[in-house]
């Protein structure tokens, strides 16, 4: 088990101060959810909005949005965060160590591909049905026959007898037992084409009804096995941050994320909390040059400028994050420099000084980079010092990054263009063009999809800048095969710098990581959220929402 004593205070809360009256991916919710309506809920329409005060209604981007294929685990729903209608086999506590919700046990063959998992016995889905190690592994094998969840590690999954499944991977990664506490569990007797419609699981909440594009509804589940909600009624409205603020403010939603610009705000009974995160937002920067090389889908790959190690380099050390998250976060977030730096496999020794706009010139200038013309951008052998970044365009916060950015590398006489698109796009140009993402998990597999040569998936945007080290490649391939916790820590740390070579800025500068956001939200202040989980990229506000209640006033 992974212990993250060391980042407990990642999911600190900040209340903000005198305040006591995104957002992620998409600027509402994650990268593959829809945005939400612009329109708060009028006296004709089906929205909910009025409630007892063991009800909850809520206005949460980050918690998924709007699934456009609905709340289906196996096409990506509640992935990583609290599925709410659906179990999974393990949870991560608020410390983000791995406890048991429908295991009981679990068990590894010496050479790392056999696990071996125990169920409880007493677990009934919402319709009345017995759970069983049946429906564990036809969830895993359907999940990982799909697009919506990455199990490419899993061979199959095979029922040893009602409470006993056991999974067979192609390849002994010990960082599997995160897909295990990742996917929620589905019935095998109730699934179908439209399951997403109307889910049943076997979760603290039973799905009631989803009025498209507005809201929907879920109740608690007087069968649950677990510790029962305090709140019996739970509505999701589907709705843009700004939207969600405005309905906050009218009294419509008891709690509703908002963007960083609202954190200074104040509304009579409600409080404004922000939540830490490890959600980083970094750009990568295509490794290889413009040599008229195409993908198998015919997109170019290589940029003649980013593939230059000292634009890279003098871009890390020369821009003033703090600068960026004062200005473009509204100083919601926190300085990024790894991707990794508050989790137990990142390298302190990776971090370094940012903001050194004169040594930044001089690496550039050793480099051969001039301005010739006089024209602020520098060259060299006839290139500009220029290139575009692109983020998706229904993020705000990655654009106010963005054109921060682009203001703090003409310091240095690089000349960023900033470009809006969709991910559709997006995905044409990514193997040549810079492109600001947001990541942030408690699973180290995320860093070998992102940097091990042989893990490029353009689908999921693994290693989408076609590096390739041995050195950092051996480096994972024994941490993610370690079953040692300390030995996987280890290489996984010195992957990103060994004093000689890393992906890190001191190594080879291959992604420039900016900045963990925080997650801000404005909620009823009777309303305790007791300790949340620590919130990954997309957040999982409801993570420990059965310490959800109100406070008598």
């Amino acid at each position: 088990m992974i212990g993250l004593i060391a980042i407990i205070i990642v999911a600190a809360i900040a209340f903000i101060p005198g305040n006591e009256t995104d957002n992620p991916a998409s600027g509402v919710s994650d990268e593959a959810v829809s945005g939400g309506s612009n329109e708060l809920a009028s006296g004709d329409s089906n929205v909910s909005t009025s409630q007892g005060s063991d009800e909850l209604v809520a206005a949460i981007g980050t918690h998924g949005g709007e699934p456009e294929t609905g709340f289906n685990p196996i096409t990506g729903w509640g992935y990583s965060r609290e599925p709410l209608v659906q179990s999974t086999l393990f949870e991560k506590d608020s410390n983000g160590s791995l406890i048991n919700d429908l295991a009981t046990n679990y068990s590894v063959s010496d050479d790392g591909f056999t696990w071996t998992v125990n169920i409880r016995d007493d677990v009934k889905f919402h319709d009345g049905v017995p759970l069983t190690a049946r429906d564990v592994a036809f969830t895993f094998n359907t999940a990982a026959n799909s697009s919506g969840v990455d199990l490419s590690v899993l061979k199959n999954a095979v029922a040893l007898d009602n409470y006993t499944v056991e999974f067979t991977l192609n390849d002994p990664q010990t960082t599997f037992i995160h897909k295990l506490a990742a996917v929620g569990i589905v019935p095998e007797h109730a699934y179908n084409e439209t399951y997403g419609e109307h889910p049943i699981g076997s979760g603290p909440y039973r799905f009631v009804e989803w009025d498209k594009g507005q809201q929907a509804i879920f109740e608690a589940n007087p069968d649950y096995y677990g510790q029962k909600p305090y709140f019996k009624k739970l509505t999701l409205l589907f709705m843009q941050s700004d939207t969600a603020f405005a309905a906050a403010k009218s009294g419509q939603v008891d709690v509703a994320e908002i963007p960083s610009s609202y954190a200074n705000q104040k509304v009579d009974g409600m409080k404004i909390v922000s939540l830490s995160s490890i959600d980083a937002r970094g750009i990568t920067f295509p490794m290889q040059p413009d040599t008229g090389k195409k993908t198998e889908n015919g997109y170019s790959i290589g940029n003649n400028v980013t593939s230059d190690p000292a634009i890279r380099k003098a871009l890390n050390i020369g821009i003033n994050r703090q600068t960026l998250i004062d200005g473009a976060l509204n100083g919601q977030g926190e300085e990024e420099f790894t991707g990794v730096d508050k989790l137990p496999w990142g390298n302190k020794e990776a971090i370094f000084e940012d903001g050194k706009v004169d040594e930044a010139k001089k690496i550039l200038a050793d480099a051969g980079w001039e301005d010739t013309d006089s024209d602020g951008i520098l060259e060299k052998n006839g290139t500009k010092a220029e290139f575009t970044l692109l983020y998706y365009s229904g993020a705000q916060e990655r654009q106010a990054l963005s054109v921060a950015l682009s203001e703090e590398a003409k310091k240095l006489g690089i000349n960023i263009k900033v470009e809006g698109k969709s991910w559709d796009e997006i995905d044409t140009l990514a193997h040549s063009t810079p492109v600001i993402f947001g990541f942030g998990t408690l699973d180290p597999t995320d860093l070998y999809l992102k940097y091990y040569s042989k893990s490029y998936d353009p689908a999921n945007y693994n290693n989408i800048i076609l590096y390739n080290n041995s050195v950092v490649d051996n480096y994972l391939r024994t941490a993610i095969t370690s079953t040692d916790e300390d030995t996987a820590n280890k290489n996984w740390q010195l992957a990103a710098w060994d004093g000689t070579t890393g992906f890190s800025e001191k190594g080879d500068a291959t992604w420039l990581w900016i900045a963990t956001i925080n997650y801000m939200y404005i909620m009823d202040k009777d309303i305790d959220f007791g300790t949340p989980k620590i919130q990954p990229h997309g957040a999982d506000i409801f993570g420990n929402i059965l310490e959800w209640k109100r406070t008598e006033n």
